[in-house]
């Protein structure tokens, strides 16, 4: 395994997960960057719309842009936290936005909430990333 490479793990011994890794073991020495939590909010401070699919696409987007301002992408992302506020609703349109944007060979250990509200009216969607950047 290279030095900069991520392992995308899933034991036999844990239940068989449906679109994430159990476990991610990144190499010894590798530098990781945390991206604060992330919302549906434009570049200009307005919230991307207020249809779920909208927001997520925009968190991930923003995403995207603080990865690669670290020097790294979500093939480097080793973990996702994602909080929704109505997962029953949002779920499946939340798995084909983030499918978009993370590798589904080889996607990172994730953990999703349900939770009441986020911090301004009308957000419905955070996501909280940790990743590795190679070199």
């Amino acid at each position: 395994m290279p030095a900069d490479a991520l392992a995308f793990l899933n034991p036999a011994a844990m239940p068989a997960p449906n679109g994430y890794s159990q476990v991610v073991l990144i190499p010894a020495g590798a530098r990781l960057v945390q991206l604060a939590g992330q919302v549906g909010i434009r570049p200009d401070g307005a919230i991307a719309g207020p249809d779920f699919a909208a927001q997520a696409e925009q968190a991930f987007a923003n995403v995207k842009a603080g990865l690669a301002a670290a020097g790294t992408s979500f093939d480097h992302v080793v973990r996702l936290g994602m909080f929704v506020t109505d997962f029953a609703v949002q779920g499946p349109t939340l798995r084909q936005v983030r499918d978009r944007y993370v590798n589904v060979a080889a996607p990172p250990a994730s953990t999703t909430l349900q939770v009441s509200r986020l911090f301004r009216d009308g957000l419905l969607f955070e996501l909280d990333v940790l990743a590795m950047v190679p070199g």
